[in-house]
């Protein structure tokens, strides 16, 4: 089993530079070969519709002496299923469709435009992945992958200490890296195989850097036109993990199999249903034909469509075409079933089968409970990792979210009006409001109303 890096064996490694670079470099090499950096490579590919197992089938003949070689000649399609992508998107857009609601109006600003964009991709990669990481930079907040961060926890209480980002754009293109801690950043780069800092415009290698850089004094007041810089860092590390569930692992566990199955099935049925779409001829009277006779009279047929008929001996040859009828209704119930398996197992919303006919508020309310059941679960995640951004930032806010539902809107109006008179007015202004789907006019209006409820003097 592959050794875990901590933050004690970065502690270890001390100020070093060679040393220091050395260790960045083995931590990448070592975070890749963690099963977890496996399995969020493999859930990255499914969520992009690039589903392993199916891509990597080969189908195969065998010969005489039992040799496996492979089959080129027969269909083999390879038909890839949505459903992990589909499952990620519904249950992030379910809680966060609506972005985040802040009890102060200006936390959204502290924590910049993007936020709620940026929470949404985090969120995502979370589920993706097991975890992903948020790094609140200065005014907003980064979003680091599992496959692009190589974490670096305290062996003592597990909390996220230090870390290192990693990119490279082509195997022949320099490895980045830039090593996180708590009193700043350090960016390293290797070239050739060969380690070393990231150096500025002028070739001099750039050391470690606080977080927080300001500018001190009016650089056109310098003669040498230099600026000097102050700096400073958070109060505690400033990238906070955001854990999908509270497994910690990729939500492809223990789905990944049934969409194989899927995909196999459904490639293999398309493969059948190719085939049998070939017309087989038997030439009766033939006996003289060898297969290369045979090939031609077959080539005929597909491309003038008529061939001469004659046997052995003037005994007329007779050519009978026939075609194969494909059995389907297993195969489809199977397709059916896993699919049911699959949102069952995902605790996903099939709109589809919601949506086929006259659905009630009360069966929409019961087939959305186990989505509901397992968005509470990640709304603690969610939770549990703004609160950790906010802490950094220095903001003291709570963070609610409105979740995106279907809605029987003419029962539920109908429930709005038998209830109005036991309720308030703007309650039942708004929630009118949010099912005709102007729940972002309801303060204008209710404004207006009450301006016209005024009385005149």
């Amino acid at each position: 089993m592959t050794a875990i890096y901590t933050y004690q064996d970065l502690l270890e490694v001390g100020d070093n530079d060679q040393s220091r670079i050395d260790f960045v470099r083995g931590c990448i090499s070592q975070h890749k070969a963690t099963p977890m950096y496996r399995m969020a490579a493999i859930a990255e590919d499914y969520a992009k519709r690039r589903n392993v197992t199916i891509m990597q089938y080969q189908k195969l003949l065998y010969t005489v002496t039992g040799k496996a070689v492979p089959d080129n000649y027969s269909a083999n399609y390879k038909l890839r299923s949505n459903f992990f992508d589909r499952f990620i998107v519904q249950e992030t857009q379910y809680l966060l469709g609506n972005g985040v609601t802040w009890e102060h109006t200006d936390t959204a600003a502290k924590l910049g435009d993007d936020f709620d964009t940026q929470l949404q991709e985090a969120a995502k990669a979370a589920l993706t992945g097991g975890v992903s990481f948020g790094f609140f930079n200065l005014d907003h907040i980064d979003v680091f992958k599992l496959t692009e961060f190589a974490p670096l926890y305290d062996e003592e209480n597990g909390a996220l200490m230090a870390g290192i980002r990693f990119w490279q754009i082509d195997p022949k293109k320099p490895l980045r890296a830039t090593l996180y801690e708590p009193d700043g950043y350090t960016d390293y780069r290797w070239k050739d195989g060969k380690g070393d800092f990231l150096h500025d415009k002028n070739d001099n290698p750039i050391g470690k850097r606080p977080y927080i850089i300001k500018a001190i004094g009016d650089e056109k007041d310098r003669e040498d036109n230099t600026v000097i810089y102050d700096g400073e860092n958070y109060p505690s590390f400033p990238i906070i993990p955001f854990w999908g569930n509270p497994h910690h692992q990729s939500e492809l566990e223990g789905l990944r199999e049934q969409i194989d199955c899927y995909d196999l099935i459904k490639s293999g049925f398309a493969d059948t249903v190719d085939e049998a779409s070939y017309v087989y001829w038997t030439i009766q009277n033939a006996g003289g034909m060898d297969d290369v006779d045979l090939a031609e009279f077959v080539d005929r047929m597909r491309t003038i469509h008529a061939a001469r008929s004659g046997g052995e001996g003037g005994t007329e040859a007779r050519a009978e075409a026939h075609t194969i009828d494909v059995p389907y209704e297993s195969r489809e119930a199977l397709l059916d079933r896993l699919e049911k398996d699959l949102y069952k197992d995902a605790m996903a919303l099939d709109t589809d089968r919601i949506a086929s006919g006259a659905t009630t508020a009360t069966q929409i309310r019961a087939a959305y409970e186990p989505l509901n059941s397992k968005t509470d679960q990640f709304e603690y995640c969610t939770i549990h990792f703004i609160n950790g951004i906010l802490s950094v930032a220095g903001i003291d806010d709570n963070p609610t979210f409105t979740r995106s539902a279907i809605v029987n809107s003419q029962e539920e109006m109908q429930m709005l009006v038998q209830a109005a008179e036991y309720l308030d007015g703007e309650y039942i202004t708004r929630k009118a409001l949010e099912l005709l789907g102007d729940g972002d006019k309801a303060e204008d209006i209710i404004a207006q109303i009450n301006a016209n409820s005024l009385p005149t003097v």
